[in-house]
This record gives structure tokens, C-alpha cells and sequence, in this order.
């Protein structure tokens, strides 16, 4: 970035109405490195323990993992594709103690120092890049009701009501290896904004209002919005719902705030 900048971030997570949390969420800063920043949703499945204990393991393997990464030397690309291997293999090695097979989704994004931003995700946890108010690019979800998309057999507001919508074509902790999307964004400017978030959270909203509601607010004003939201759309039968917001600002940013109900059009 040729312009001084910040990152600002932040997350959210509720169990929605579900009797347990099996979402995780983390923002995880470089312990060396300042400006080097991964985010990560990772959405459970598979009983009480084999949900959590699924996306408890993705969070720790990238804990440790990150900890060894070295931007100035490692390439961004392998090392996210090596964390959703390795959480893979360790959810596979404790499936034998858990409740039920234990799976979860993974949705990360590296933020270089240099302003470089790579992706990879499994799943249906989503990722999506915002540039001055609109939808740059989205993870395409691993999904049956989205292989249905691909072929032109749906649309995509058809597939969001569709009954088999949360059937998974893969994820992590399968007996097969996880497909493993990525993507790179060459440069972020300020003004970009990155979500991960899990279906509990894309599912109620439309990619124009998430734009809008990004655009206007902060990552903590937005994060809150969104999942306070998400839970009147569910009226009570709302899954566990998880975000991370980060956006680049330029350092002399005096953005207006807009109230929150006029995006949506929402009653309050």
C-alpha cells in the first residue's frame, strides 16, 4: 500500500438458537510481525463434543501454525493450505473419542504486512471482499445446493430456501480430503473490507445489504448489527452464527456513521 493505513477488526459470535456453540472464531495478530493479521470461522458439526471439539481443533492448529509463519520468507498460499490439511488430519485423529464424527468448516484470510491478502476456505463458511461499497469476489460454498447453482439448476435465492441447503459436499473431518478452495487478492486498498462468517450469519442477508452495512459502519458497530439482525430474521430457529470483520482505513478516515435500520430497511 503506498498510503499509510490501519487495519480495524472485529468479531461476533452467538450460539443462536441452538442448546450448544459449536462456531469458533478468532482474529489472530502476527506475535513478531506487526501489520500481519489471519482470521478464521470455523462452524462445527457433529454432536455437542464433536462440533466444538472440531472447530476447537481447526483454532489451535492455526494458532500454531501461524506462530511459525514467517511473511517475509513463507508463501501465504501453502501455508493456508497447509492449516486446513492439518486440521483435517488432527479432527480425523480425534474423531475415535468424540460423541459423534466430528466435522467443521474453515473460512481464513491472511493479511500481509505488504498489503497482500490470500484466502482458502472449506465448507460453506463464507468469505467475501468489499471495495468501495460493493461485492468484489465470494468463496463459492462446497455445498450441494451450490453444485446445483454451478450446473444452472438453481438460482442462488432459490438454493438459500432450498430444504437441503446445509447438506456439505465437503468439509473438514471427512473420510474424504477436504476440497480446499483459495484465492488471492494482489493489493488491498483503504476501503476494503474482508467478512468470514458462517451460514448462521450469510443466510439472512443478500449481498447489497452486507455491502451496505459494511460501507457504512465500523467492523465492531457492523459485527453487532449484523448478528442482532440475523437473529430477528431466524424468529427462533436460528443456527450458532460467527464473524470476523476487517477493514484497511487510511489513517485520517472520517467516515459518517448511517444508522443501521435505514440500510436494511428493517423495523426496529
Amino acid at each position: 500500500m503506498s498510503k499509510p493505513f490501519r487495519i480495524v477488526a472485529a468479531t461476533g459470535i452467538h450460539k443462536g438458537d441452538r442448546d450448544y456453540q459449536q462456531d469458533q472464531v478468532a482474529l489472530l495478530t502476527h506475535p513478531r510481525v506487526n501489520g500481519c493479521l489471519l482470521a478464521l470461522v470455523a462452524d462445527g458439526m457433529g454432536g455437542r463434543s464433536g462440533g466444538r471439539k472440531a472447530s476447537d481443533q481447526v483454532m489451535m492448529t492455526a494458532q500454531q501454525l501461524f506462530e511459525r509463519y514467517d511473511p517475509d520468507t513463507d508463501d501465504a498460499a501453502p501455508f493456508l493450505q497447509h492449516l486446513v490439511e492439518e486440521a483435517h488430519i488432527v479432527i480425523r485423529l480425534t474423531a475415535v473419542s468424540a460423541e459423534q464424527e466430528p466435522h467443521s468448516t474453515i473460512a481464513a484470510f491472511l493479511i500481509n504486512p505488504r498489503g497482500d491478502c490470500h484466502w482458502a476456505h472449506a465448507g460453506d463458511s463464507r468469505i467475501y471482499h468489499f471495495r468501495e461499497g460493493r461485492l468484489v469476489h465470494r468463496t463459492s460454498d462446497h455445498s450441494y445446493v451450490q453444485a446445483l447453482v454451478d450446473r444452472g439448476e438453481l438460482t442462488e435465492v432459490e438454493a438459500s430456501n432450498h430444504p437441503h441447503s446445509n447438506i456439505l459436499i465437503g468439509c473438514l473431518g471427512m473420510d474424504s480430503d477436504p476440497p480446499v478452495s483459495t484465492h488471492l487478492i494482489a493489493q488491498l486498498v483503504p476501503g476494503d473490507t474482508l467478512l468470514a462468517c458462517s451460514d448462521g450469519v450469510w443466510h439472512y442477508f443478500s449481498p447489497s445489504e452486507l455491502a451496505s452495512v459494511l460501507d457504512a459502519q465500523s467492523p465492531r458497530e457492523a459485527s453487532e448489527f449484523l448478528v442482532d439482525q440475523a437473529r430477528r430474521r431466524a424468529r427462533g430457529g436460528g443456527d450458532n452464527l460467527s464473524l470476523a470483520i476487517v477493514r484497511i482505513e487510511a489513517l485520517a478516515d472520517d467516515r459518517k456513521a448511517v444508522p443501521m435500520q435505514q440500510l436494511l430497511g428493517a423495523k426496529p
